[in-house]
């Protein structure tokens, strides 16, 4: 954040004994780095996380006040009282222990069966733990009006399939950190130790098995190879062992005639390992995630399990408090409600009307650059105006507010209030299969700090959240808003034509709409972000950013950044040159905004985590990469051939 009596940009967080040409990172960010100490309770904490935590203070006081009332909850700012006053009631939590499992347990308890094992995967679906896969409700990719169910691969308590099947030291490690918090938690649930440890490793071998059979994170993005829509008894023909009609049936989905199965060979493997693995494995595997997925929530020993492998895997020192915790746990569970309320107070119809007029800029300056680009033929560039003209813009807030009404909540009773809550959203997810796609749904809440692209919605969504000081400030100047927010929509509308987002046509079907010669022209210069990206690395010489990975977020920044400096350019066009500030040209400013919304300080496992997960590359790159392309930004800075930041123009990426 702006640093106190400044707007926009603060000179103290610059270094400016670095060189702007030789690391501009650190000329930017350098005065931050070095006075900024990591917060315990935080892996990695930057711009963003000082936005969330600013957020955090008017959610606190909002639902403070809410809690306070101790009436019986009736109305929906009544019910997110309750929830949250439930939720900080830390006493009852300890009394409780794992009692509020005993149902799911006992019902695990009783599988003798395959017939049973499916029932109780629909079971953990329906509350929302996705049990073995992942079940949704999804616009049909190649016909974006309708929404279809839809399966993916899942099933894995590590945060991503490579964990199981490498072989080096970070994988053993947090492999052995997983063994060690499944014993713990079935301890917890009264196994006896020996028993835990045995049941863990079962558990983990059991996993290993989906995680053999799942798509890479590269592989998945590509759509047309997670798109495969069959019939139901055709899906029953690939999984003999799992009958999908009688499992929507019991998730409360409606009935339906065709899913998507996303990755075919996972749920083969998946159907075998139904038989194949002997059902005290599935049951062992089926009690720890339920405990897993409600451990939050649970009593303290629970919650320390927890947050002991998060330690393994992201290196964060403290628990974060009670209080930040119930208003994630709010977030997720009655988001609309939480963000209603957090909208009143904090976005007002000013600020939603200025942030539509910089969309507004931002679109025309890529309509601009759509109808200049020398590499793309006129009809590839008739297409893709059609698709920027057709873009869908959500700002703020939702225009209708969910309806809590059917959602029951007690004041004293949390774990029920978490299990109804994601019931209840659940429930109303998949109540749309079948339906034509509502193109009005926001699929984010308005606090939340972030921005996407959908390239089924065809649609870009900036919530109230986001739309503060330091990416959007009022009181800043042009420079600034433009290289900040300004860049931030630029990257969410680019990711409509990056390596996936370009596949969906202006309606947000999966079809073809380029000229061969024009794709081949886009991998191209695509394949050039990739191998640059792929170059750079994180914390040491054996740890890369992985380029195919981060491409789409690669090329948003990129584009983003190319058509919000245009945009700025744009919006100077017949106005007196804007004076320059704290020595800074507009253009310099325009670049530094965009270094500081980027500053970050992170662990090294934050980091080595991030680079297997994460599709965004670590943050010193998402400055250092874009940059070093640019010859807008040589010019600003007076960069010179030979510098670090200039690359030479035979291997500049530049797509849109």
């Amino acid at each position: 954040l702006a640093g106190q009596g400044h707007h926009g940009l603060d000179p103290a967080n610059l270094d400016t004994t670095c060189a702007p040409c030789q690391d501009f990172y650190r000329y930017a960010n350098g005065g931050w780095l070095t006075r900024t100490t990591l917060p315990p309770e935080y892996a990695s904490y930057g711009s963003f996380t000082e936005l969330v935590e600013r957020n955090n203070e008017t959610l606190h006081g909002i639902v403070d006040r809410l809690a306070a009332t101790a009436a019986p909850p009736k109305t929906t700012p009544q019910k997110l009282g309750a929830f949250y006053a439930a939720c900080m009631d830390s006493t009852a939590a300890e009394k409780a222990g794992a009692a509020p499992l005993k149902n799911w347990l006992n019902r695990i308890a009783a599988i003798v069966s395959p017939r049973d094992l499916a029932r109780m995967l629909a079971e953990g679906h329906r509350h929302s733990w996705d049990p073995a896969f992942n079940l949704g409700a999804v616009p049909d990719f190649k016909n974006s009006t309708m929404v279809i169910a839809a399966v993916s691969q899942g099933g894995l308590g590590l945060p991503d399939r490579d964990y199981y099947v490498r072989d080096d030291s970070t994988a053993r490690a947090l492999r052995a950190a997983y063994i060690e918090y499944a014993a713990r938690t079935l301890g917890l649930l009264g196994d006896a130790p020996a028993v835990a440890d045995s049941e863990a490793r079962r558990i983990l071998a059991l996993e290993t098995a989906l995680a053999r059979a799942s798509l890479t994170r590269v592989e998945r993005r590509d759509p047309n190879a997670n798109y495969h829509k069959l019939t139901l008894a055709a899906a029953d023909s690939l999984t003999p062992h799992f009958a999908w009609a009688s499992f929507l049936n019991e998730t409360g989905a409606p009935a339906t005639a065709s899913i998507n199965v996303g990755q075919p060979a996972f749920f083969r493997a998946m159907d075998s390992l139904i038989t194949a693995v002997p059902l005290a494995d599935w049951r062992a595997y089926l009690r720890w995630h339920a405990a897993r997925h409600l451990s939050p929530w649970l009593s303290s020993p629970f919650v320390d399990a927890n947050f002991q492998f998060q330690r393994a895997l992201t290196g964060v020192k403290e628990q974060q408090p009670r209080w930040k915790r119930c208003i994630q746990a709010a977030n997720q569970m009655m988001g609309d409600a939480l963000g209603e309320a957090y909208v009143q107070q904090t976005f007002t119809p000013e600020a939603r009307r200025r942030a539509l007029a910089m969309v507004d800029n931002l679109i025309a300056a890529l309509d601009d650059r759509l109808h200049t680009l020398e590499w793309m033929s006129d009809t590839t560039r008739l297409r893709a105006l059609a698709k920027l003209r057709a873009f869908g813009k959500k700002i703020g807030y939702p225009d209708k507010w969910r309806d809590y009404g059917k959602l029951s909540i007690d004041r004293g009773d949390l774990v029920g209030n978490v299990v109804r809550a994601q019931t209840f959203n659940t429930a109303r997810t998949l109540s749309r299969i079948g339906l034509p796609l509502d193109r009005a749904e926001w699929r984010m809440t308005p606090p939340t700090v972030n921005a996407t692209y959908s390239p089924s919605f065809n649609d870009i969504t900036f919530p109230a959240g986001i739309l503060q000081a330091p990416f959007f400030d009022p009181a800043a100047d042009d420079a600034v808003n433009y290289g900040g927010m300004g860049a931030v929509i630029g990257h969410e509308m680019t990711h409509g034509f990056d390596d996936q987002g370009r596949q969906f046509d202006a309606d947000g079907n999966l079809r073809d709409w380029w000229t061969p010669d024009d794709a081949e022209h886009f991998k191209d210069r695509a394949a050039r972000v990739a191998a640059q990206f792929s170059g750079y690395t994180v914390v040491d010489s054996a740890t890369r950013v992985n380029g195919r990975l981060t491409l789409g977020e690669n090329i948003a920044d990129l584009g983003g950044l190319k058509v919000a400096y245009a945009a700025f350019e744009r919006s100077l066009a017949g106005k007196p040159r804007p004076a320059n500030i704290d020595g800074l040209t507009p253009e310099q400013r325009f670049f530094l905004a965009w270094a500081q919304i980027w500053r970050n300080k992170a662990t090294d496992p934050y980091l080595r985590n991030q680079v297997v997960t994460d599709p965004h590359a670590p943050a010193r790159w998402r400055v250092m990469g874009p940059l070093s392309n640019l010859t807008e930004f040589q010019q600003a800075f007076g960069c010179k051939n030979g510098d670090p930041m200039v690359r030479a123009d035979s291997v500049k990426a530049t797509i849109w």
